[in-house]
């Protein structure tokens, strides 16, 4: 049977397999495809419908429009007598229609010249699908062919297509198992009695396997089976646990953190109720009621709150201080010789020399299968010269990323950004005046570092407290130079107008912003 349209959690899960694409990219490209792209003389067009979505609801209209398009496109065998509609699920919200092309007016090929390569793809993922929930049925035999070889017996099992139905258009992507959705293995047609050649023959020795990791996928498919989380949440929660650095993404697959693993156990043991799959799904369907008028909210959040003061007034007694807790190891510190501790902080387990406060040497590591303990440097030895002092620079990990340090600290701190792909990067070196003016009070702008890399703050300062974003060229983020710059004047200052993206498209923005806010209409060379 063909599937429904997408709901948001099978649009995260089939671009995910089909396209490789994550949740958050997916919810991304789906946005821009639904606020509109540019089609030439037509203009903006929103191109397919709200994408957060639980309904696989359509409206009547689209599917009239898609009958129409599979008859005038199609051999009528592929078209049902009737629209086919399917059911709604008992704890959906179907606030909005499933996810569909907003017209069959635009085929993905009649337009892919106005897209990305992304908004292409899951555009044309999104038109199949819709287009594949309105076809008839694939039909199948299932087939067992038995193939005798000397005393031997060979038996394969699957399936012979004898009509493509839906599957013309749209097949459900892999499971992480590697079997396919729907139906399985495809056979080639043969005749009893057939002589079959022997192609290769390949011995397999197969051992019973774990259940296999999340992905992506696999990981939304369990939360919505579980009622964990809304349309609106899915690819949210996804980037939540890599950003807090709870699972990582290998190959594809959910590995989950010491972090992640020593947060999940001390929540658990300390908050079972909360952390039970059952009590987030029924918060879910409590929060639905209070939506639609059947519950207070007083009434839930005071079952929830006091118990919960309770819980937490036994973790603050009760639960282990990991802060605290050292684990030693066989490893010397290099700066004074003392031994080295494992020890928790907010980023995971790293090294630490016992003779702190004195030496505050730390260390991040590795640890393998065996638990052998193999430290990481944070330092490497370039071939690059101080421009202050001319010692050589080392590469170095901070908190905030790469850099290059002077090997002369403490008695020289000059530091240098590294670009993203790993270079150096021309920033400015940190207290030095640019050549950039405080667009406020027109006092030379400082080269400084913060928290998240380098920014130009006001030499005017605490007076005035402006700063800017830098690039890794330490030029002001959307300065003049990296902008697309045109020679046309604007009319309000007089100052050159810049190509710049939109929401709908290109358009002229004024190069004395923020001071001047005049936008006018972008027109394409030679038009």
């Amino acid at each position: 049977q063909p599937p429904p349209p997408f709901t948001t959690s099978k649009l995260q899960q089939e671009a995910s397999r089909w396209l490789r694409f994550s949740a958050k990219k997916t919810m991304a490209t789906a946005q821009r495809l639904y606020e509109g792209i540019e089609l030439g003389p037509e203009g903006p067009v929103g191109l397919i419908t709200y994408m957060r979505t639980d309904s696989v609801r359509i409206a009547a209209e689209a599917l009239n429009d898609a009958r129409e398009y599979i008859h005038s496109h199609y051999d009528g065998t592929f078209l049902p007598p009737k629209a086919r509609v399917f059911k709604v699920a008992g704890a959906a919200q179907d606030a909005h229609e499933a996810i569909r092309p907003s017209s069959m007016a635009h085929p993905p090929q009649a337009i892919k010249q106005f897209l990305s390569p992304d908004q292409f793809r899951l555009y044309q993922l999104i038109w199949n699908r819709f287009l594949a929930s309105q076809m008839n049925p694939a039909l199948l035999d299932q087939t067992i062919v038995d193939i005798a070889a000397a005393n031997c017996l060979f038996r394969a099992q699957g399936v012979v297509m004898r009509f493509p139905g839906f599957t013309v258009l749209y097949t459900e992507g892999k499971e992480d198992n590697g079997e396919e959705n729907g139906f399985g293995k495809l056979l080639p047609e043969v005749r009893e009695g057939e002589v079959l050649n022997l192609i290769s023959l390949t011995p397999e020795q197969k051992f019973t396997q774990p259940p296999p990791r999340f992905s992506e996928a696999s990981l939304v498919r369990e939360l919505e089976e579980n009622g964990i989380g809304r349309p609106s949440t899915y690819a949210a929660i996804l980037s939540t646990i890599q950003e807090r650095e709870y699972a990582r993404l290998e190959k594809g697959k959910f590995v989950p953190t010491d972090l992640g693993i020593l947060v999940t156990d001390l929540l658990v043991k300390n908050f079972p109720r909360i952390l039970d799959v059952a009590f987030t799904a029924s918060m879910e369907t409590e929060l639905d009621r209070i939506e639609e008028g059947k519950t207070k909210r007083l009434d839930t959040l005071n079952n929830f709150y006091l118990p919960f003061t309770e819980e937490l007034r036994q973790a603050k007694a009760n639960m282990r201080n990991i802060k605290r807790e050292e684990t030693p190891t066989d490893l010397l510190c290099e700066r004074c010789g003392k031994p080295m501790v494992i020890k928790w902080g907010k980023n995971g387990r790293f090294l630490a020399c016992t003779n702190y406060p004195d030496c505050k040497n730390t260390k991040n590591f590795t640890q393998d299968e065996k638990g052998k303990i193999r430290p990481e440097e944070d330092r490497q030895t370039t071939d690059i010269p101080c421009p202050l002092c001319g010692k050589l620079m080392l590469a170095r990990q901070g908190r905030f990323g790469k850099f290059l340090g002077c090997s002369g600290y403490p008695e020289c701190k000059h530091t240098i950004d590294v670009a993203p792909d790993g270079t150096q990067a021309a920033a400015p070196v940190e207290g030095k005046t640019s050549d950039t003016l405080c667009e406020k009070c027109g006092k030379p702008m400082v080269a400084k570092r913060g928290r998240y890399g380098t920014f130009l703050g006001c030499s005017g300062y605490p007076e005035c407290k402006n700063i800017v974003k830098t690039r890794a060229s330490g030029r002001p983020a959307g300065s003049a130079s990296e902008q697309e710059l045109t020679d046309v004047l604007c009319d309000k200052c007089g100052k050159p107008m810049a190509v710049k993206p939109g929401r709908y498209g290109k358009f002229l923005g004024c190069t004395g912003y923020p001071g001047c806010r005049n936008i006018m209409k972008y027109k394409p060379p030679g038009k």
